[in-house]
């Protein structure tokens, strides 16, 4: 984190994940945020997520999590939510239910009260279906008003059209290629302009992620890719994300995807399903993100060599990043900046 934080990366990702075997490194990913906030100085610090559903987070203990953050941070946290992505994670909280469908009515019932527990001088208090509260002071308030800029992870067109509705970026764990952010991109920006937001203001952002190994040398980067054995985290994926699609060829747990060879990783580069080769093939595969309409490329490192990674991450900031990003603010504070001011003007 401190180098991506020294080589110029916006924001960056911490997840939410319990109960699951050789996948939940994070399951207390406010208390690593903390951490990270005292490491960094430039960089955003995001929830990817926080779930607020009651029963596995309770919506004040979240609010106040977001706005200390906010004072750790120095307002640079990103409030990332949703309702899971698995059913054997998440209803372990809620035994309840029979499937994840109803987690979706929970969800919604909580998000829209964030912004007023962060703004209300006195939280007016909310009874609900799930989730009910008498009025309260909460606190603290975030450090930069009107409060952070509010994230959703979505998976299919539908749920990105909500999130627009709502006034929310995007999260896009699930955008696995450029050809696939096209339906999903077109949902959200075509209601975006309409929207109405529950927050203070609109956050019009669509991230997505991608693997990245990148070297001086193309071959060196692709043995890297390799030796890093990423579809054994991908299995995972499959096998825990019950929510994502699972195409036909996915074998079932405990059987695994095929470890890549460098060959396999070369031509995925070149498909643009992740960074990788030298930094100008790393420029060229970004430039696809970037044309293709993503506001923002998140690349997941952590496999293979601690060393690889930081020199992926020094390459990409030395001789990517310059190429791509020349505004020194980032798209979130512009939009938030914009409602502080508004509210200040009234």
């Amino acid at each position: 984190m401190e180098a991506a934080d020294r080589y110029g990366f916006k924001y960056a990702w911490a997840t939410e994940h319990h109960f699951l075997d050789e996948y939940s490194h994070l399951s207390a990913n406010d208390v690593v945020l903390s951490y990270l906030a005292a490491k960094t100085n430039r960089i955003h610090l995001g929830s990817g997520i926080f779930n607020p559903l009651p029963s596995v987070n309770h919506p004040v203990k979240v609010a106040e999590r977001v706005a200390m953050l906010d004072h750790l941070t120095g307002g640079r946290f990103e409030f990332g939510t949703g309702r899971g992505a698995g059913s054997h994670e998440i209803l372990g909280f809620l035994p309840g239910l029979d499937d994840l469908n109803g987690t979706k009515e929970i969800w919604e019932e909580v998000i829209g009260e964030f912004p007023k527990m962060w703004t209300q001088d006195v939280y007016e208090g909310f009874q609900g279906k799930f989730f009910s509260l008498p009025p309260r002071k909460i606190l603290p308030k975030p450090y930069v008003k009107p409060h952070p800029a509010m994230w959703y992870a979505a998976g299919n067109p539908s749920s990105y059209e909500m999130a627009a509705q709502k006034g929310l970026g995007v999260l896009g764990f699930s955008v696995s290629s450029v050809t696939a952010l096209a339906p999903v991109l077109e949902a959200y920006k075509k209601t975006i302009g309409s929207a109405e937001p529950i927050g203070a203001f609109v956050n019009d952002n669509v991230m997505v992620t991608t693997a990245a190994w990148v070297a001086e040398d193309a071959g060196e980067a692709y043995r890297r890719a390799a030796d890093a054995r990423m579809n054994y985290l991908q299995s995972n994926v499959f096998r825990y994300h019950d929510t994502f699609p699972h195409p036909p060829w996915v074998p079932k747990w405990p059987e695994l995807l095929p470890d890549l060879s460098p060959e396999d990783v070369a031509k995925a580069g070149a498909s643009g399903a992740m960074l990788a080769g030298t930094p100008d093939d790393a420029l060229a595969q970004c430039q696809r993100w970037e044309a293709a309409g993503a506001d923002q490329l998140v690349i997941g490192v952590g496999p293979g060599s601690h060393e690889g990674t930081l020199e992926t991450l020094r390459l990409l900031g030395e001789h990517v990043i310059p190429k791509l990003d020349r505004d020194p603010v980032h798209r979130t504070s512009r939009f938030r900046a914009a409602a502080s001011g508004a509210a200040d003007a009234g």
